[in-house]
């Protein structure tokens, strides 16, 4: 049996011992040394009267009271109190007042004092949970010290002092091996609160750990003079990272690799000896590119800004080193850039023009009536399509060497009725198809798009309005461990699946189901769209 008015001081020193051992505010501790207490007087009392519990947090002192409602009539004398009742407690109550009735000390039951300590440890294992989610959740994208605590099927237990991170396997470097007991660092890159208390989840693979382990290397990054730009990782075999200086004193690359290579080499035998690429970052894409692909020697950048596509050129003798071990060296660009990278040789670079020059050739050969001379001379010039010629200035066309304005009118008026007359077989071939004409009203619809969209059952406003984005441009899944490329309508049109999107939008317009102003809803929605 536990009086619990036997020692006011004894329940301080408890509550104080408890707040330092698990890091939480005394307040808490005591709180739940309440709530337990007043559980247990209920044992006594009934479960359902009101008992508030309240210890001074100065002197220690106990004061237990009933709480009664004042009503009118009284139906649950657990819980009521007459009014009369009540003004021999307070000469000023009221009906809807609360009386507190001060109850005498008593002795905990065995039982009692049991479920009293199962209150204050799960009061304190929450305030505990609670102030490590609070402590934690601020330090994502920090780096953190601790000790292997236990390894579980692969997954590490980390013992972080105020706290316990888990590092899953897949976090872990390749072929790395820890031991219970091991000193580790590693990033926090998420915190979530669970029924079972925060997780704190760590990783060494993650491309900030290796950023933040340069900030603790590199002072001038730490100090903000020398900025990380990107970083892109293999872990455990090779690393790529982009860094600019704002002080045009400081080399940034010389700055991360330190006197003799020290500062490189610590994050180095951290990561448990990968390579790391240092690359100047540049505002320039371009030059940017050619600097991720080092050590390869680049000829030759064509840029397709649209698509954020780019074609470099590198000699035969540096495709492999450009392409690297399976794909390494240029995959990694591509993630530190962003952009998609296709690597080719001057001798394939050199064929492809050829082929390209020769198409063309043929090109305006067969769609214009020339003979091959003249034909090589307008691709040569840079034109690419009828369009073109139709549609630019005689006096452009007069400028080319060895013709005059009378050669251009001709090649213009040519270029014009070799349209009309594509222009015709599309419009047949629509027509043989059933596409309607009020698809042709649809803005960024062209006959070439019409003739698709009839081959694919596309034949009204309607049609296309109920269309997903990927029914235009297609879509890929993986299936059996295989990725599936699934063919859209207008493959073969280079259209983006913003474009694709917009025009669906156009259509939508058009058959009435928004109004234009209407802010764009996801593409792929149709069905919500049509509701």
């Amino acid at each position: 049996m536990v009086a619990v008015s036997a020692n006011r001081l004894e329940l301080l020193q408890i509550a104080d011992a408890v707040a330092r051992e698990k890091s939480i505010d005394r307040s808490i501790v005591i709180a739940a040394m309440e709530d337990a207490i007043a559980k247990a007087a209920r044992s006594r009392y009934g479960q359902e009267t009101d008992i508030h519990a309240d210890i001074n947090a100065k002197t220690g002192e106990l004061r237990l009271a009933r709480h009664l409602l004042v009503v009118d009539e009284v139906e649950n004398t657990a819980t009521e109190i007459t009014l009369d009742g009540a003004r021999r407690h307070n000469p000023a109550a009221q009906v809807g007042d609360t009386i507190a009735d001060t109850l005498p000390p008593f002795d905990f039951g065995r039982i009692a004092a049991q479920s009293a300590k199962q209150v204050i440890v799960q009061k304190v294992r929450e305030a505990e949970r609670d102030r490590q989610y609070d402590e934690y959740k601020d330090r994502i994208g920090d780096v953190v010290n601790g000790l292997v605590k236990r390894v579980e099927y692969g997954n590490v237990v980390v013992d972080l002092g105020r706290g316990e991170g888990i590092l899953r396997r897949d976090e872990l470097l390749p072929r790395e091996t820890v031991k219970t007991g091991d000193r580790i660092r590693a990033y926090v890159y998420d915190v979530r609160r669970e029924p079972r208390g925060p997780q704190i989840f760590l990783s060494r693979t993650h491309p900030q750990f290796m950023a933040k382990l340069f900030a603790q290397e590199v002072p001038e990054i730490y100090d903000g003079i020398v900025e990380i730009k990107a970083v892109a990782r293999d872990p455990g075999s090779r690393a790529k990272i982009a860094v600019i200086s704002r002080d045009q004193s400081v080399d940034p690359v010389g700055a991360c690799v330190g006197m003799r290579g020290s500062r490189v080499q610590a994050v180095v035998n951290e990561l448990q000896g990968e390579k790391i690429d240092i690359i100047p970052w540049n505002p320039d894409i371009a030059t940017f590119i050619v600097n991720a692909l080092a050590p390869a020697e680049v000829v030759k950048v064509v840029l397709d800004e649209d698509r954020e596509r780019i074609e470099v050129v590198v000699p035969d003798a540096q495709l492999s080193l450009a392409i690297g071990r399976r794909g390494q060296n240029v995959r990694l660009a591509t993630q530190l850039t962003g952009w998609d990278i296709d690597i080719m040789t001057e001798q394939e670079e050199s064929e492809r023009r050829q082929k390209e020059f020769a198409e063309r050739t043929k090109m305006f050969s067969e769609a214009l009536d020339l003979d091959e001379m003249m034909g090589q001379l307008l691709t040569s010039e840079g034109f690419t399509s009828v369009e073109e010629i139709a549609y630019v200035s005689i006096a452009e066309l007069a400028s080319i060497e060895g013709f005059d304005e009378d050669t251009a009118t001709e090649l213009q008026d040519r270029a014009l009725k070799h349209l009309a007359e594509v222009e015709a077989a599309l419009d047949a071939r629509r027509t043989e198809l059933g596409v309607e004409d009020d698809l042709k009203s649809v803005p960024g619809v062209t006959s070439k798009m019409l003739v698709a969209f009839g081959e694919n059952d596309i034949k009204n406003v309607e049609d296309l309005a109920g269309c997903a984005t990927d029914d235009l441009v297609g879509w890929t899944e993986r299936k059996d461990g295989e990725t599936i490329r699934h063919a859209g309508a207008l493959d073969g049109f280079e259209l983006s699946r913003e474009d694709a999107e917009a025009l669906v939008m156009q259509a939508r317009v058009a058959a009435g189901w928004i109004e234009a102003d209407e802010p764009a809803a996801d593409g792929d929605d149709a069905a919500a769209a049509e509701a």
